[in-house]
């Protein structure tokens, strides 16, 4: 099940609170959309007694039928489940019995292994503690699925409040629905965190989803650039001039709001003066009433999210739309703060490949041609003072021209690394087939097989340059890591079509080592760079004394393509 799969269960858990205010159908909803929403094998939540020192209830699923009998009573709440009571904050085990405060489990008992809990607070009083046991595949429970599980053990805590307290009056079951909206548009911006780095996208999908949010007529997000703001996206009825548009900050509503990190209203009279006169009032942003909302993430502000004029009931925006939009916006904040973040390590991680390429290519020139060079002028200083000798000079001379000869092709085939012309002229199939050659002539045999048949029959007419050196390049520094650093005698590259992606593959069988403690001239960033600058990904399997394998995966291109086309024909060495 994926996260999105599992985040539609938590909305659909939310909008069917509207229908039915029950504790026990809520109770259920919540556990179903756990285990989507993490991969769970089990889910249970227990429910604290009067006295908050153990468990009145303990409600699973999960279990076969019949089950639960085999097990005998429920918990009480000793052991790894008392862990949450004594300490209600985040629990995550990636095995259950190493805990110290295991007791084991009881005859009949399922074996459970990893483990994920956390508390459930409603109306901010502990109701109880959310337990997950048993990602799917073995695998344990991540930082994700601890941030995911939290999330939705807040909704669940705010849907038992509203299920215990009350019984289905239009107001309640109005600021109910609009706690679904906010969860809705707080679910999104999650889910743009964990798929989405592009800020722009990102800010757009704030925009919209913050403007639906509070029925605002318009709604403008400025972002910190400088001394200035920069209008990163808009929604509703904005000037289209005005994305782009930049404003000094010094004294505008954004400038108040980011000082004191605090809401400012835009209907108050000197907010009325600042937005009018010095912000983007003057380019066009009208606002009779409106919030301007900081964006703050651990600190740090990074902008102002401005809503203009409620449709409904408005123009004024109320406490309750100022409470769901400061929700909203710490959680934009953290959605822009980890795209820049990640752009930022993008610009680093470039930064340093390319530094490292060059200092690779000085050391070639350094180690191999200089200093070839410099015992060639030897050689021809040696010539000049036996010049009185023919048979001596004649073969200090031919001693000179072989040396020659051996450093232009030595030159040649740096240059051939740089940008070799068969994969301009020929294709990648070919380059990688010369790539494997000159392997050979190191001493690294390379069996090379490039296979991207289409299955609709297409000939693979296009080019697709950006690709094919992406590819080229990864299997180029996994085979140059192979016999550099691995020590390795033979390898295997292959690149082939697998589904809507191309995977490239280099097995070698090397020393192996510690992908963990990689030291940086294995160029594993560079390879991983191109990957992911290709909207890729790249996988590195090794152990020590066991060879390695790089497995890179590109995705096809949106018009059916591959980002590596015209890359059909197979050739193996």
């Amino acid at each position: 099940m994926s996260q999105r799969d599992g985040v539609q269960g938590v909305l659909e858990l939310a909008r069917s609170v509207l229908e039915d205010l029950d504790v026990e159908v809520v109770l259920e909803r919540v556990l179903v959309a756990a285990r989507e929403l993490t991969g769970a094998r089990y889910a249970a939540i227990g429910i604290l007694d009067e006295e908050r020192t153990g468990l009145a209830r303990f409600v699973t699923l999960g279990l076969e039928p019949g089950g639960r009998a085999k097990i005998g009573a429920p918990p009480r709440g000793h052991g790894v489940l008392g862990e949450l009571i004594t300490h209600p904050v985040p629990l995550r085990l990636t095995e259950v019995a190493d805990h110290p405060r295991s007791y084991g489990f009881p005859h009949g008992h399922p074996e459970m292994h990893s483990f994920l809990g956390v508390p459930v607070l409603a109306a901010g009083e502990p109701y109880g503690n959310l337990y997950l046991t048993d990602k799917a595949e073995g695998a344990p429970f991540t930082a994700d699925d601890e941030a995911a599980l939290t999330r939705l053990a807040d909704f669940a805590g705010v849907a038992i409040d509203h299920a215990r307290r009350f019984t289905g009056s239009e107001h309640e079951r109005l600021q109910l629905s609009r706690t679904v909206a906010a969860l809705d548009a707080t679910v999104q911006i999650a889910l743009a965190l964990g798929g989405q780095t592009d800020l722009d996208k990102i800010l757009q999908l704030v925009a919209k989803r913050g403007r639906a949010l509070v029925s605002a007529r318009a709604l403008a997000i400025e972002l910190l650039d400088g001394d200035e703001l920069v209008v990163a996206a808009t929604a509703g009825e904005v000037p289209a001039a005005l994305l782009g548009r930049r404003v000094p900050v010094v004294d505008t509503v954004a400038d108040a709001a980011l000082r004191s990190q605090t809401t400012q209203r835009l209907e108050d009279e000197p907010n009325r003066e600042r937005l009018k006169h010095r912000g983007i009032g003057r380019l066009g942003f009208k606002a009779g009433a409106g919030l301007a909302v900081p964006l703050v993430f651990r600190g740090h502000a990074y902008g102002v999210l401005l809503v203009a004029d409620r449709l409904d009931d408005g123009p004024q925006f109320g406490e309750d739309d100022q409470r769901l939009l400061e929700s909203f916006a710490a959680s934009a904040a953290t959605a822009v703060a980890t795209a820049q973040n990640v752009a930022l390590e993008q610009r680093r991680m470039r930064l340093a490949a390319t530094e490292e390429e060059r200092r690779r290519w000085a050391r070639e020139l350094h180690d191999e041609t200089l200093q070839s060079l410099a015992a060639l002028r030897l050689g021809l200083s040696a010539a000049r003072r036996a010049k009185d000798d023919p048979a001596a000079l004649d073969g200090l001379l031919g001693d000179a021209v072989s040396q020659l000869d051996g450093e232009i092709a030595t030159l040649r085939a740096l240059i051939t690394e740089l940008r070799p012309p068969a994969l301009d002229e020929l294709g990648l199939a070919a380059a990688v087939a010369a790539l494997a050659e000159r392997s050979g002539q190191l001493g690294l045999e390379v069996d090379v097989d490039v296979d991207l048949g289409s299955d609709d029959g297409d000939d693979g007419a296009g080019r697709d340059p950006e690709g094919e050196i992406v590819v080229y390049r990864i299997i180029q520094e996994a085979l140059n890591n192979a016999r550099k650093h691995g020590a390795a005698r033979r390898a295997v590259a292959t690149v082939a079509r697998d589904g809507r992606s191309v995977v490239v593959t280099v097995r070698d069988d090397g020393c192996g080592f510690d992908p963990a403690t990689a030291p940086s001239g294995f160029g594993l960033v560079g390879m991983r760079e191109r990957a992911e600058l290709l909207g890729g990904s790249l996988a590195v399997q090794s152990r020590v004394g066991e060879g390695t394998t790089i497995v890179a995966t590109l995705p096809f291109r949106a018009d059916g393509a591959s980002p590596v086309a015209g890359m059909r024909d197979s050739t193996t060495r």
